[in-house]
């Protein structure tokens, strides 16, 4: 039977649950998460903090029915459910089920190895859709195969997640050889190993890439795993690391039309010091304007992330065929693309973006 215990000195209430798990909940904390305070159908919060005074007490608290009952000083009852209260412990973050893990690889991931779905599945089943999601974002890199020679096909698998990200580039892009190219992409030359659009506030979440055709000489698909990169430069020097990590450099893309700017670092940690993100396209690198006497060691760093990124040990390679379409996390996996010869036949691909956040709302959708 779980256990309440007041401790009006210390302003929280103890709970010890069934299980034997704990938990310490500020008076104030329960009254700003009051269930009353919360609309009904939207869930969002209606009642105001700033109307609670900051050392409100409780004078009574028992457990029954499965919930928490308690009695505060201006005679105000609330009643907060035993299992949120357990799912939601302050200083325990609430699991979270679009969080799957990542499974960082090198060359482990041959082509063969790369998490395969067929089109018909996902856009047919839910559950699918989540299997497909979940292998995508551990690896950070997924193919989709038995695409309908349509140019939709790809984007209508895209949309079973969410809104596509509008970019300069619209909201789909043609990667195929053109004249007068903005971007590298547009052209037949060798396509360095990069993340897409570190010049924006926001670099765009999964990329999705159909292939239409890819009859040329050459056009083959590179991937690495930034992640992979980064933790191993963590271990094998970490000043690069810490560099890369905590100086921002600038990016910039520039045509008729715009002219895009952001500030990154290279690789990106959440509050924890686990990797976050990683922003790396040498081909958008603008004049790198960091202190002089800072470069000398920034160069050193940025020369050795991008030479372990394009090491054999780090590289999965394949060529994408009609019909097929590879998924990738555009702030994790680092992709590029060998030299083709568009006199040899042609090479079309179709993409587009959707963000993480519409990613991982699916996953949670799903997930109910």
């Amino acid at each position: 039977m779980t256990n309440a215990h007041l401790c009006a000195d210390t302003g929280v209430v103890q709970l010890t649950f069934d299980d034997g798990a704990t938990g310490t909940f500020p008076f104030l904390w329960l009254r700003d998460n009051d269930p009353a305070g919360f609309h009904p159908d939207t869930k969002e919060r209606v009642a105001d903090l700033s109307a609670i005074p900051l050392d409100i007490q409780v004078t009574q608290a028992t457990v029954d029915n499965g919930a928490l009952s308690l009695t505060w000083q201006d005679a105000v009852t609330t009643r907060y459910d035993l299992g949120w209260l357990a799912g939601h412990r302050p200083g325990h973050r609430m699991a979270d089920p679009a969080k799957s893990g990542v499974r960082p690889w090198r060359a482990d991931m041959v082509a063969d190895a790369v998490p395969r779905l067929h089109a018909a599945d996902v856009l047919a089943s839910d559950a699918a859709l989540r299997d497909w999601l979940l292998a995508t974002q551990r690896s950070g890199l997924s193919v989709i195969d038995g695409l309908p020679d349509e140019p939709e096909a790809g984007i209508d698998v895209a949309k079973r997640i969410g809104f596509l990200r509008e970019t300069n580039f619209g909201v789909t892009f043609e990667v195929k050889s053109k004249p007068n190219p903005n971007n590298l992409a547009y052209t037949p030359i060798a396509l360095p190993l990069h993340t897409d659009l570190t010049n924006q506030e926001l670099p765009p979440g999964f990329q999705f890439l159909h292939c239409l055709a890819n009859e040329a000489t050459g056009g083959g698909s590179l991937f690495s795993d930034g992640f992979a990169v980064a933790e191993d430069l963590r271990v094998a020097d970490p000043e690069a690391f810490e560099l890369l990590s905590t100086v921002t450099v600038p990016f910039r893309f520039q045509d008729d039309d715009y002219d895009i700017r952001s500030r990154k670092q290279v690789i990106t940690l959440d509050e924890d010091g686990a990797l976050k993100e990683i922003c790396f396209n040498a081909h958008i690198a603008s004049i790198l304007d960091i202190d002089p006497d800072l470069m000398p060691r920034y160069y050193a760093a940025y020369r050795t992330f991008m030479q372990m990124s394009r090491d054999p040990a780090y590289l999965v390679t394949f060529k994408l065929q009609a019909g097929e379409m590879v998924v990738f996390d555009n702030r994790r996996v680092l992709h590029g693309r060998e030299a083709f010869d568009p006199n040899t036949g042609r090479r079309h691909l179709r993409g587009c973006y959707v963000d993480r956040g519409e990613f991982e709302s699916r996953l949670r959708v799903l997930s109910r």
